[in-house]
Formats: C-alpha cells, sequence, structure tokens
C-alpha cells in the first residue's frame, strides 16, 4: 500500500483504534470513580446489578462525546497543518520553490507547527534564489560560450576559402586566436570563482610590502596606456605592508586596473592611491571613464553582469565577481562611487601591519 495513503488513514481525525483507546480510558476513569465513591458511601449491590447496562451505556456515551470532541480538537489543530505541510513538501520535492504555506492561527495566537512553517518558508525562499541563480548562471555562460565559439566556426570556415589574401588569413587567424583566449579565460575564471565560492582554495599568508605590487601589476598594461595615451597619476605611501595571499591580490588589482583602461576614453586620466587611514591601507582607483547609473552600481559584482554592453567582447562579466570574492576572503572590503558620464571610483581597504 501506498505510504502517503498509510499516513492519510493515521491522520484521520477520527480513528477507530483511537476510539478503542478512550473507551478503555474512559471505562478506566469509571470504574475508578465507582470503586472510591462505593468505599465511601452505602450503596445497595442489587440494584448497581440490576442497572449495570444504565454505567456501561453512559461509558460508551462519553467515550463516543470524546471521541467526537477529540476528532475536532485534532482536525484543526493537527490534521490540516500537517496537510498543509506534506502537501507543499510535495511540490517542492518536485521543483516548485514558490510554496509558501500560511501559519495557523488559533484561539491562544500560538500553535507549535508555526515554527516549522517558518522554516519551510525560509528554506524554500533560499532554494529558490539558488535555482534562480543556477538558471541565470547556465544561460550566461550558454550565452558567454556560443559566443567565442560562433567566431571560431565563421572564421574557420573562412578559412578554408582559397582565394584569400595573406592578409585576409592573417586577420581571421587573429580573431580565432582573440576568440579562443577568451573562452580559455572564461573556462579560467569560473573553475577559479567555484573554487573561491567553495572554499577549495586557500590563501597563503605573507607579509608584502603592497605598493610595490600595485606598481608591478600596473607595468603589465603600459602598452595599453601608452596606446590610448591615458594620463596616469600615482600616489602610493611606500611604508605600508599587509598579510594576503599575494597571488590572490594580483588577480584583484589586474581586474580593477584592466577596468580602469578599458573604460576610459583616449586622452583620460586613472589615479592610483594608496595611503594609511588609521589601521587599514586604503587603496583607490579612479577613472574619467564612462561611469555607471545607479542600477548597474547594484549589480556590478553579480557574476556575467556588464553595465556597459559596448565593451562586452573585451570582458566575461566575471573579473569583479572574482574581485568581490578575493577582497572578502582576504578580510578586506571594497566600495564603489561612479556616477555616469564622469568616471568611477573603486576603494578598497584592508587591514595593514602597524609600524
Amino acid at each position: 500500500m501506498n505510504s502517503d495513503v498509510i499516513d492519510k488513514k493515521e491522520r484521520k481525525a477520527w480513528n477507530f483504534k483511537r476510539y478503542i483507546i478512550f473507551f478503555l480510558l474512559v471505562s478506566f476513569t469509571v470504574t475508578c470513580s465507582f470503586i472510591l465513591l462505593l468505599s465511601t458511601m452505602h450503596f445497595d449491590i442489587d440494584e448497581i446489578k440490576h442497572n449495570w447496562y444504565y454505567i456501561l451505556g453512559n461509558t460508551f456515551f462519553l467515550t463516543f462525546l470524546f471521541w467526537i470532541l477529540d476528532g475536532f480538537r485534532r482536525k484543526i489543530t493537527v490534521q490540516k497543518p500537517v496537510d498543509q505541510i506534506t502537501e507543499s513538501l510535495d511540490r517542492i520535492t518536485k521543483g516548485d520553490f514558490s510554496v509558501r504555506i500560511p501559519e495557523i492561527h488559533t484561539l491562544t495566537g500560538y500553535n507549535e507547527f508555526n515554527p516549522i512553517i517558518r522554516h519551510i518558508n525560509l528554506m524554500t525562499q533560499e532554494l529558490s534564489g539558488v535555482e534562480t541563480l543556477r538558471t541565470d548562471f547556465i544561460s550566461n555562460v550558454s550565452h558567454e560560450i556560443k559566443t567565442p565559439l560562433s567566431v571560431i566556426r565563421n572564421y574557420s570556415t573562412m578559412l578554408q576559402n582559397s582565394d584569400l589574401t595573406e592578409q585576409e588569413k592573417i586577420e581571421y587567424i587573429t580573431a580565432i586566436n582573440q576568440a579562443s583566449g577568451r573562452l580559455s579565460e572564461l573556462v579560467t575564471n569560473i573553475l577559479k570563482l567555484n573554487k573561491l565560492e567553495n572554499q577549495k582554495i586557500y590563501p597563503e599568508i605573507k607579509n608584502y610590502n603592497l605598493s610595490e605590487q600595485l606598481c608591478e601589476c600596473l607595468l603589465v598594461f603600459e602598452d595599453l596606456w601608452e596606446k590610448k595615451n591615458i594620463r596616469l597619476e600615482i600616489d602610493f605611501d611606500d611604508e605600508i605592508n599587509i598579510q594576503a595571499d599575494a597571488e590572490l591580490l594580483n588577480l584583484v588589482w589586474n581586474n580593477l586596473y584592466s577596468n580602469a583602461l578599458k573604460f576610459t576614453e583616449s586622452g583620460g586620466t586613472v589615479s592610483v592611491r594608496l595611503y594609511r587611514e588609521a589601521s587599514q591601507a586604503v587603496v583607490e582607483i579612479k577613472d574619467t571613464g564612462c561611469g555607471m547609473d545607479d542600477e548597474t552600481q547594484k549589480h556590478i559584482f553579480d557574476k556575467f553582469y556588464q553595465g556597459d554592453t559596448s565593451h562586452a567582447m573585451q570582458g566575461n562579466g566575471l573579473g569583479l565577481a572574482l574581485v568581490r570574492r578575493i577582497i572578502a576572503i582576504t578580510g578586506g572590503e571594497i566600495h564603489v562611487r561612479s556616477q555616469l558620464g564622469k568616471g568611477s571610483v573603486f576603494m578598497i581597504r584592508f587591514p595593514c601591519i602597524q609600524r
């Protein structure tokens, strides 16, 4: 027999087994009462024997009355909420995370099932968020992978044309290399972010000079800022040391520098400051680029989010998600201030080693 059918039979408000239990309890109570009554008062035994069926009838009647009243009580306070909870859990197991169970209101204002209901509602709310993230992640990854694959496929097909000039071949091969590089970077970032979020990367903490690291990472982009004729403004406190994983923070600075230079037009300015504020090291990376509106700033650290689609081909929307996760792991904080058309400022704070 189906377990659901068995459960429903056992949860019936008026169950014959429960009637037998009530009968035994009432019979025991009535018997004990009569024994106590007979021991303190004088009754005619023959008269009691003659009216025994009245006593038995009253016992059955009281049992039936208590059974009915208890059935109504169980139906309202137990069976109804249990049915609601089991029905909702069945829907959850089938993947419906929109389920919300209304709390039960009684005359006393409290029901023992309400804490369970609140926890189930909280669980479905969390599962709904996780499911949305999973769906969005799969959709975004599929889109991001499909784009460079289409580029590779199209240009490789065009390379099969024997009438191509050497210049065209070089252009097509360059496009294929760029698309494959973007695809490789996407997979690498996904793996890194997955390891960071699942705590499979354990930071190697060491003391080092932060200004030296900021300079070294900035020099990697020398060709880019010279090509775009971007003016650099640097103001570093050379005496600031921190305790962190240098390799992980390299990813942070590379991503932030790359974004600042990418979104700053030719002839613009990018400034980098490092200074001490109380017991913290503060890094400010400021650009005079396109900036962001309020809506973009709310989602700038979300996976795959790209507020400025005009630069979409230059990234995959995972860089800032990586940045935020790394900074959280290393005990820092990151904040962004931006105004559309006037640039952005990223401010990162770390605990620094006292002098």
